[in-house]
């Protein structure tokens, strides 16, 4: 059965109709990008949801290493994009492995090549740098690792910003006993990447200081934090660096409840501060062929996708009552000229989109 990368189902909550109605902006005026989407397959009902919701998405490729080799879902994007060029643009992916070849980063460079004359808009990185991948002395391979140098010069040459998933929300690093945790749901279906478990995985400030470190020493580079830069549990962190990095930005996939577990005032300052540097993204995706599923599981997945899409706009776009990932608050009620930098504006401008 296919499914969608979901939050908890929750539904928002509405407060008194007057409330409601000063807060209450039409989404379907709003564009929208989703900057971080996973959709590996076609689906009958995705472009007239994507209307709906006036809506467009990056699908961003994932580099995954096993025993046999390295696992990407590139090729099935590429043809998802070409059969919905509208809907879709493409993110390629970069992982670590085999970076003591001395002929690494120009295999890698002559690979994205390729794959931006296919489409690629932005390539990303993510958390098997400092957590998973290894070189052949045994060190887990830090995103500032001066060998991949070459890389990040050849993409900002053709101004190609990274997508960076470095590290994990700093719940990683903690017990899981919580299961009020926005997190805890993940990290009980994949305690690989549960840190607090595996001792050899490098504290969560050694991955964030060598982030820090590979953006200061790559000003030209333009990077995206994906997943509100793994810092998500306190605005004030991303917002230091904000501050500090000028070619810096996040995005906010999956980190919704992260966002509503903070002071809601606090949350909407920071995106009043930083309206031009904030992304909408879901991480939202499938991974099956729609011929795999019955008419009912799709019909389902398509009403939980819009269920999902509502909960969220309903959380930065009113003040009403919301429950995300087992969080509690009120909505940020953003007026309209942030929501249209927050969902399209900022990420058709980083990546320079036709509009």
């Amino acid at each position: 059965m296919s499914f969608i990368i979901i939050s908890c189902k929750s539904k928002t909550e509405k407060k008194s109709s007057t409330e409601t109605e000063e807060f209450s902006v039409d989404q379907q005026s709003v564009k929208k990008i989703d900057i971080h989407a996973h959709y590996n397959y076609e689906r009958d009902y995705l472009p007239a949801l994507f209307n709906k919701w006036n809506m467009q998405g990056i699908l961003v490729d994932v580099s995954i290493a096993d025993s046999v080799g390295v696992n990407r879902n590139w090729n099935e994007y590429v043809v998802h994009a070409k059969a919905q060029p509208d809907l879709f643009f493409l993110c390629s992916s970069l992982i670590g492995n085999g970076i003591d070849e001395l002929d690494f980063a120009e295999k890698q460079i002559e690979r994205l090549k390729v794959e931006i004359k296919e489409g690629a808009r932005m390539v990303k990185v993510w958390k098997n740098f400092g957590m998973v991948t290894k070189d052949t002395s045994g060190k887990f391979i830090q995103i500032d690792d001066e060998r991949l140098k070459p890389i990040w010069n050849f993409l900002k040459e053709r101004n190609i910003p990274v997508m960076s998933h470095i590290g994990e929300p700093i719940q990683a690093w903690r017990p899981l006993d919580d299961p009020n945790n926005p997190h805890y749901p993940y990290y009980n279906d994949a305690p690989e990447y549960h840190a607090y478990k595996h001792p050899e995985i490098p504290t969560y400030e050694t991955i964030i200081t060598a982030r820090d470190n590979w953006i200061a020493n790559n000003p030209e580079l333009k990077i995206l934090g994906a997943h509100l830069g793994s810092m998500s549990h306190d605005v004030s962190m991303v917002a230091e660096r904000l501050d500090k990095f000028p070619n810096f930005y996040v995005e906010a996939a999956a980190r919704f409840g992260d966002l509503v577990g903070q002071d809601s005032e606090k949350v909407k300052a920071f995106f009043e501060k930083y309206q031009d540097r904030i992304m909408f993204g879901t991480d939202y995706g499938n991974y099956t062929s729609q011929q795999s599923i019955s008419s009912e599981e799709l019909k389902l997945e398509e009403q939980n996708l819009d269920a999902d899409f509502l909960r969220l706009w309903g959380y930065v776009a009113t003040k009403d009552s919301i429950v995300e990932r087992g969080q509690k608050n009120i909505g940020l009620g953003l007026p309209v000229k942030i929501l249209n930098k927050f969902y399209y504006q900022n990420a058709a401008d980083f990546l320079k989109l036709e509009q």
